[in-house]
């Protein structure tokens, strides 16, 4: 048993008196005299420790009840990792998804428990629980935009488009995608404006601007033009669908694939694998191509200016068995037309069809070498010629004269 015996102090007479501090005169136990409160106990350690400030006891007990918070989450994410089994991989990233907001929420409760009990005066105490509050508020916000990003991954997941790379599926990504940034931003600038209101300053200010919500207000509009137009456009975005993930386009003259569509910005991996970043306002205000708006199918062309002794019909068979031994067809367009004629040559165009964007480009190259390859060996002469008539002059000058 543990007691802490009366402290006797000395009069300005010389003699004694008991101390008429209740909490040393009660005794501390643990044990048949009963358990000694939390703050009797801390108020009874700072009684025999005065030369520490309050301050530092305040410090080391908030740490100390931190350091512990700590220390049990710590033991309990490993007893759920030993129990969770490793097939269950949607598990597993929910807990390590959740892991470090687990821990900042024990740390929260752990300081606001502990809290009323340190030696602090009334407006440290305010400033601590402030400070508290306005990690809850954070917590909150943290929590809201795990949950909107875990809850679009298991839809995705359940839905199982992911993986696949139909116009179906990269409708659904897309949508999914960009309506979960934009509703994580929306959180964001709310969870920072209820932050923001927790102090008075901020809240008189936020309510003057509302009553003079004049000039202050365009003002205000025109600052956050840009962020309110790119906001509105990922909405209408992800409504409309002009542009998927996995599209190919050509903006700005370059042409490449929708990479990633974010809240405010659109990232286009080029066909030599730079990216071109483009605000979400451009797809909405300019015009741009998009080769795979509703099918990925497409046509691609080849011409070829040849000269007029060259045979249409052998080059049309050859174009036929060159498609024909390619994977890359995709076996429902294959023509070979004469499109244009001039004073030297005439032009032939190919056309060939390709599941995809990618091979169907490839397919265009192979097909443009071949059909080369096959006028060099069978057609020789196949290159426009510059004809023009040789006459001796002297010849020409006798016939003028006679």
């Amino acid at each position: 048993m543990l007691r802490v015996s009366p402290a006797n102090r000395k009069t300005p007479a010389g003699g004694t008196k008991p101390s008429e501090s209740p909490l040393i005169d009660k005794p501390m136990s643990f044990g048949e005299d009963g358990p000694m409160s939390f703050s009797e106990l801390l108020s009874a350690l700072h009684r025999h420790g005065a030369s520490v400030p309050d301050i530092v006891v305040a410090a080391l007990v908030l740490m100390l009840a931190a350091g512990l918070a700590l220390l049990a989450h710590h033991f309990a994410m490993r007893t759920v990792n030993r129990l969770v089994a490793p097939e269950r991989a949607f598990l597993k990233s929910l807990i390590g998804a959740t892991n470090t907001l687990s821990r900042f929420a024990l740390v929260i409760i752990a300081v606001a428990v502990v809290l009323p009990g340190v030696p602090l005066g009334v407006g440290a105490q305010e400033i601590v629980a402030h400070i508290l509050f306005v990690a809850l508020i954070v917590l909150l916000g943290w929590s809201a935009t795990i949950a909107i990003t875990l809850a679009t991954d298991l839809y995705l997941w359940r839905s199982e488009v992911a993986g696949r790379s139909d116009a179906m599926a990269r409708k659904h990504v897309t949508q999914v995608r960009v309506l979960r940034r934009v509703t994580a931003t929306l959180v964001i600038v709310l969870t920072v404006a209820a932050a923001l209101m927790t102090f008075d300053s901020v809240k008189q200010y936020g309510v003057s601007l509302i009553a003079s919500a004049g000039a202050a207000g365009i003002i205000v509009g025109l600052a956050l033009r840009p962020l309110l137009t790119n906001l509105f456009a990922g909405i209408q975005i992800a409504i409309t669908q002009p542009i998927r993930i996995g599209d190919a386009v050509i903006v700005e003259n370059e042409w490449g694939w929708i990479e990633e569509i974010t809240g405010t910005y659109v990232v286009i991996k080029l066909w030599d694998w730079r990216r071109l970043v483009v605000p979400l306002s451009y797809f909405l205000e300019r015009p741009f191509q998009n080769w795979t708006r509703q099918t990925t199918d497409l046509i691609g062309t080849v011409m070829l200016w040849v000269d007029y002794t060259v045979p249409v019909a052998p080059i049309r068979a050859r174009l036929e068995q060159i498609v024909k031994e390619t994977t890359l067809w995709d076996g429902q367009v294959v023509n070979l037309q004469v499109t244009d004629s001039n004073d030297r040559a005439v032009q032939l165009r190919a056309l060939v069809s390709a599941r995809t964007s990618p091979e169907a480009w490839d397919l265009r190259c192979e097909v443009r070498e071949k059909l080369i390859e096959f006028l060099q060996h069978s057609y020789p002469g196949a290159l426009p010629k510059q004809r023009a008539e040789l006459v001796e002059f002297g010849r020409h000058q006798a016939a003028a004269g006679a």
